[in-house]
């Protein structure tokens, strides 16, 4: 019914049918129906239109023409990616997940410990702690006694461990 009602042209008081035009020129032209163009000002030549020859001639002639394809357009996801890498949208409403999804306690661990060995070896390097107390503190923060860097060299100087 719709596609009847869409091929239906008024020429000021005739109606004419269109609906085997566009049929036959889709098929040719290889779109669906709704892709076929007509041309408003040749629709009696194009109502004379019975068979695929017809139609062809009239294609050629650029009577008839298939609208070009509706494509989706990428420009907002583009715009939402940039704004992602600047940091924008990362709010309390964007976040989804449970606490530890979005950074997972071994990631957390993982920095923090690589965090505190790389703070040991240095110390340890430059002299400030000897390999016995390096031992001490390392065997400490494997065991989770330190929470950070900071709170690792309070402890060194509050029982005496450092030089």
């Amino acid at each position: 019914m719709f596609s009847m009602i869409n091929s239906l042209v008024n020429i000021g008081v005739i109606i004419v049918n269109l609906t085997t035009q566009k049929r036959l020129a889709a098929s040719v032209l290889k779109v669906g129906i709704n892709r076929v163009w007509i041309d408003p000002g040749k629709i009696k030549e194009v109502s004379g239109a019975m068979t695929r020859e017809d139609v062809k001639k009239l294609i050629l002639s650029n009577v008839i023409k298939a609208k070009p394809k509706k494509g989706i357009s990428s420009y907002r996801s583009k715009k939402l990616a940039t704004q992602k890498q600047k940091g924008r949208r990362k709010g309390r409403g964007s976040i989804k997940g449970a606490k530890n999804a979005r950074n997972p306690k071994k990631k957390a661990w993982m920095t923090t410990i690589r965090a505190l060995r790389r703070d040991l070896k240095s110390m340890r390097e430059s002299e400030e702690i000897d390999s016995t107390t390096y031992r001490k503190l390392y065997k400490m923060a494997k065991g989770g006694a330190f929470r950070s860097k900071s709170y690792m060299k309070t402890y060194a100087k509050d029982h005496d461990l450092t030089k």
